[in-house]
């Protein structure tokens, strides 16, 4: 439960039938000069013209898995780890009472130094393994950091749990002094109070992990990694799959949707297994600690009232008719139809020209847009492509999807991306671009409060988005290639807070119905039906097939509940940007001021100076009628 050594979520932006990526440190590193470890060449298309797609270097954090570098400070932790739980186990309500709590002040400081390391091993060992999860060398290499992490953490389990015991009065009267740097992370750690086990339990629990869930979370993705999808003759990776989704040709939609389905249903007693074993796990978890709902601990972790979930939730589904409903129908009648099959859902609009986008105007059209809201955030964003922290190029073995991930505040964010050239792909780069200029300006608050909760953690990368689309909107002059854009806008933000909200529903039932026994797979395949069906309305068809695409969104398995951070992101980001053009006046400063804050203040805090309050149920309705407006101006489009 300690917040400082937990791995960094991952951000991951919900795209097209894409489930972009998991919260979780699956994260990658360029082997550096261990021989047999550098990523496989970048597969494309043939014909298509991207560009040189860069490739990160990872040397920021270790230049290789057999470097004097990572020994050292692997044996540097596991002293630390030990010196630490012998200096201070037992000690910490005496250290908290005395004048000043100058001794607790050091302990937090050593506990952040310790995190930083082994978020740093970790970071290291993640990015690896999602870079070539392929190959038996990194996959060795991971689990072995895993273990090693694990381990070294179990010296450090106390201190929170010891931290949680200290007297509420004593412990205020600590953070009086120098200690009240920390208070926010103190106040988060208290939270947890009413949940934490006894000691030993906790150790058990921890220790079990590597077993439990870990090691389910690393079969998927194993799993996941390794399939193949027949279409068009060979033998396609997910990501090169999905990807045919978006395709001009409704054939190739068709075959790379029959392709994907045949694959799922192939593999789904796996999926099954890995889905009843995690959901009992969580059960088991929340039920010692004492959550009363499925999503309890999501809330907390988000440090979001339940109350407020509950209200998006609701405003979300009651508005299914008029936005996704509505946009279905609206584009089954662009393709002279009353319904689309679910593999045309993401189709791009007839008689549209498809653009393949380089490289390197990617690169221009994010930055200039960066540029023209905050020459500082444009400057951050473009060291990313300059000291090669970006991952791009789509390859096999490497992680489906994208994501930044912040490792840690002594080192500096990664982005990756399966950049194919498309208009959304440009989108994906604003997204993750706008993660990672978020962890960069929050980095300055330490390991400790750097991590900002998920609610707010998609502010930045959607608002990233959204600069990007108004300038190209503002720029395309064309009818149809407007329309183009302004539908390809509509679905992404369909993805990001329909979609992810169905997705939410169906992980409650999902995790509602374990406790009633093991799931078939039948039983799941019928309950993703039964939300996509609802949430996608009466224009989509979901054939025989559709049933089974449960098995791919990786967030289900990683950080169960996680999804409707996007909606919550989404809705806030269209009513920020509203504030924005009403009165751009000093708009930047406090936005940016807002991203630094990382993990320090609480959304309403945040919120407060843009007018903001998201504990108002008429706050989300305002951001889902920024995606209806838009609906308007396509129906007046035609």
């Amino acid at each position: 439960m300690a917040k400082a050594l937990k791995r960094p979520a991952t951000r991951a932006r919900p795209t097209a039938m894409s489930q972009k990526a998991k919260p979780t440190t699956k994260l990658i590193a360029k082997a550096g000069t261990k021989p047999g470890h550098r990523p496989a060449k970048p597969v494309t298309k043939p014909g298509i013209k991207l560009g040189d797609l860069p490739l990160w270097n990872l040397n920021d954090l270790y230049p290789g898995i057999d470097s004097s570098e990572l020994k050292r400070d692997l044996e540097k932790a596991d002293a630390d780890c030990a010196a630490f739980e012998i200096d201070f186990k037992g000690k910490l309500a005496e250290l908290a009472a005395a004048p000043g709590a100058p001794g607790l002040l050091e302990a937090v400081k050593r506990y952040e130094a310790i995190g930083d390391t082994l978020g740093r091993i970790g970071s290291y060992s993640g990015l690896l393994h999602a870079g070539d999860s392929s190959n038996a060398a990194i996959n060795k290499f991971y689990g072995d950091m895993s273990e090693r992490i694990t381990q070294a953490y179990s010296h450090l389990l106390f201190f929170d749990l010891e931290l949680n015991r200290i007297d509420d009065s004593v412990l205020d009267a600590a953070m009086d002094g120098p200690l009240g740097h920390y208070r926010p992370w103190i106040e988060d750690v208290r939270k947890e109070k009413p949940y934490q086990l006894e000691d030993r339990i906790e150790q058990l629990f921890h220790e079990k992990s590597l077993t439990g869930y870990s090691a389910w979370n690393r079969q998927y993705d194993d799993t996941i990694a390794a399939l193949k999808f027949e279409i068009g003759g060979k033998s396609l990776g997910i990501e090169q799959a999905l990807n045919f989704m978006q395709d001009a040709d409704g054939k190739k939609r068709k075959e790379a949707a029959n392709a994907l389905a045949k694959t799922f249903k192939a593999n789904l007693r796996p999926f099954t297994l890995i889905t009843n074993t995690l959901a009992k796990d969580k059960e088991i978890s929340d039920r010692w600690r004492g959550f009363k709902d499925v999503a309890d601990a999501r809330h907390m972790s988000n440090r979001v009232e339940p109350e407020v979930v509950e209200a998006l939730v609701e405003a979300v589904r009651a508005a299914y008719p008029k936005l996704s409903h509505r946009y279905y129908a609206l584009k089954a009648k662009w393709f002279g139809k009353k319904s689309l099959p679910y593999w045309d859902r993401n189709a791009p609009l007839p008689k549209v020209e498809q653009r393949v986008i380089p490289w390197d105007t990617a690169r221009a059209t994010v930055l200039d847009a960066y540029s023209k809201f905050s020459p500082k955030m444009a400057d951050v964003a473009d060291g990313f492509f300059t000291k090669n922290w970006i991952d791009a190029g789509v390859r096999p073995g490497k992680q489906p999807g994208a994501f930044a991930h912040p490792t840690v505040p002594s080192a500096h964010p990664y982005v990756l991306l399966n950049y194919q050239g498309k208009p959304r792909d440009v989108m994906t780069l604003a997204h993750e671009l706008g993660h990672g200029v978020h962890q960069v300006l929050a980095a300055p608050n330490g390991p400790l409060m750097a991590p900002t909760p998920l609610t707010l953690a998609e502010t930045a990368s959607v608002f990233g988005e959204m600069l990007t689309f108004k300038k190209l909107l503002a720029q395309t002059t064309d009818k149809k290639q407007r329309k183009a854009m302004l539908a390809a806008k509509v679905e992404d933000m369909i993805n990001t807070v329909v979609r992810q909200i169905a997705f939410y529903s169906f992980e409650r039932k999902v995790h509602l119905e374990r406790r009633n026994g093991e799931m078939t797979s039948e039983k799941l395949c019928e309950l993703w039906m039964s939300v996509q069906s609802e949430s996608l309305g009466p224009a989509i068809e979901l054939k025989e097939g559709y049933e089974t695409f449960w098995t791919y969104i990786p967030h289900f398995i990683h950080s169960p509940f996680y999804v409707y951070a996007y909606a919550f992101g989404d809705c806030l980001v269209n009513s920020l940007y509203a504030v924005y053009e009403k009165s751009n006046e000093g708009f930047a400063e406090r936005y940016l001021a807002m991203l630094a804050a990382g993990g320090t203040k609480h959304h309403s805090e945040l919120l407060k100076p843009f007018g903001l309050d998201a504990t108002d149920p008429k706050f989300w309705d305002g951001g889902l009628s920024v995606i209806a407006g838009m609906i308007t101006e396509l129906e007046g489009l035609d």
